[in-house]
């Protein structure tokens, strides 16, 4: 029997996908859950796991396609199957993907549905918290879903598409694999530690193949007949879309303040060294922005007014009593804003490692959509790009934003006199809705406190 696979919704009321690649043909048999394509949203690019077991009969587009939800883009020859097509974009998740955390595969109770891997499908109702933080305690536990009755799972090892992508070119199983990032992530480490020595050089060996696409690679270059035109135009789509988007709504939604701050942080320079040598932590990967970021969550805990959210529909202010930290991220395709969830409860250590994956997945283009979903304050470095100091727009649906100048030695008081220091200026943009002048300087020279004297946070643990 043929079952068509339609696309699904891949999450935020996201309407078109592009379909970046297919990984099979027809007439290629596959399993439940195989990969079976790659498509890009404005935010992510989604890694596609069948939901049949059976054979590719057609593909119904290549790649390229914009697809909207609900459009059919794969059939397959199911044995035994009763001819069954769902209607609609939303009740595809009824044979295609049910949303689960982190690669779980779950069965669902009615037997109707099949099981599916994380990435795309409807969300799952829960009652209490905010989803986000829901699915996240999933995650670390490894069990049901909350407020649901337990579920048979099989759960696969925990990675990051890019990891998962180099133990597949390594020939590496990840069940053999022990993971050493936060709550046993599997990192790129620790796939180069198991991996052969022979095979490890030959993926080191430089290649321009189509595969090393996202590896900070532009996904397309301009034509032979674009080489001396005047200009070149080109569609608005994926993440430049979304962010525009998202930008012009924040901006005429939220009326913005920003407030800035200079700040000493010889000290935590003069910390971040002495870490990279400590033997224990020498490949923690420990920077200012692992500091500044558990500076910031810290801060938080004396001034919550700057974890909250407008909820307009609501008539709500929403509390978090948890910190998503996002981390404004620029990459080949755009800006996004990933996020790391319960920042607050890491170490600056599991704070590192995360920030680490949190930018590799970024720069090869394999950000999930779920890490870009539910973020409830930011960071932008932009000292990274050489800024001294800037006035950045939230994030939708966030209070505040912490920007991040570059660090540089200047001429600063210092004990009576004129010695020359590393300096970094702060910034904070809020939304004067929810967070008051008063409450955001409090917020802002916490943070810069922490950094001018690392020792302060002993008194704050």
């Amino acid at each position: 029997m043929i079952k068509v696979f339609r696309l699904p919704d891949l999450g935020e009321g996201l309407t078109e996908s592009e379909i970046v690649a297919w990984r099979v043909a027809p007439g290629d048999t596959v399993t439940l859950n195989q990969l079976i394509a790659e498509v890009e949203t404005a935010k992510a690019v989604v890694e596609l796991p069948s939901p049949f077991a059976g054979v590719v009969a057609e593909l119904h587009h290549g790649p390229g396609t914009i697809v909207h939800v609900g459009d059919p883009i794969v059939s397959f020859e199911v044995a035994g199957a009763e001819p069954r097509e769902p209607a609609s974009g939303q009740e595809s998740a009824q044979s295609a993907p049910s949303a689960m955390p982190d690669g779980q595969i779950a069965r669902s109770r009615e037997p109707e549905r099949e099981a599916v891997l994380v990435g795309y499908g409807a969300a799952v109702e829960r009652g209490g918290r905010p989803q986000r933080r829901a699915r996240t305690r999933v995650t670390d536990a490894g069990g049901p879903v909350v407020g649901e009755e337990p579920q048979v799972t099989t759960e696969r090892p925990r990675s990051t598409p890019p990891v998962r992508a180099l133990a597949r070119t390594l020939g590496i199983d990840l069940a053999e694999v022990t993971g050493t990032g936060p709550t046993g992530l599997i990192t790129r480490g620790d796939v180069d530690a198991h991996a052969a020595p022979s095979a490890l050089e030959a993926h080191r060996a430089p290649t321009r193949s189509g595969a090393q696409r996202g590896q900070g690679e532009p996904t397309a270059l301009p034509t032979a007949s674009a080489v001396g035109a005047r200009e070149t135009r080109s569609p608005i789509r994926s993440v430049r879309k979304h962010t525009a988007a998202a930008m012009v709504q924040s901006a005429f939604t939220a009326p913005h303040a920003t407030e800035f701050l200079t700040v000493d942080v010889t000290p935590t320079i003069e910390l971040i060294a002495a870490l990279k040598r400590d033997r224990v932590l020498a490949d923690a990967r420990i920077g200012i922005l692992a500091v500044v970021a558990k500076a910031l969550c810290l801060a938080v805990a004396r001034t919550p007014e700057v974890n909250t959210h407008w909820d307009e529909a609501a008539g709500e202010i929403v509390q978090f009593h948890y910190v998503n930290l996002g981390i404004a991220a620029a990459t080949s395709r755009g800006l996004i804003v990933p996020n790391i969830a319960d920042a607050d409860r890491l170490s600056l250590v599991d704070l590192a490692a995360a920030l680490a994956e949190l930018t590799s997945a970024a720069r090869a283009g394999a950000t999930s959509p779920a890490a870009l979903r539910g973020g409830t304050i930011s960071i932008t470095n932009i000292g990274s790009f050489g800024i001294d100091a800037g006035t950045p727009i939230l994030p939708p649906g966030e209070a505040v934003i912490l920007a991040v100048g570059a660090i540089s030695p200047r001429p600063w008081e210092y004990h009576g006199g004129i010695a020359l220091r590393q300096l970094v200026t702060l910034s904070v943009a809020f939304d004067h809705r929810l967070v008051d002048g008063e409450q955001a300087a409090r917020f802002l020279t916490d943070v810069a406190g922490l950094l001018a004297n690392p020792a302060h946070a002993l008194a704050l643990l």
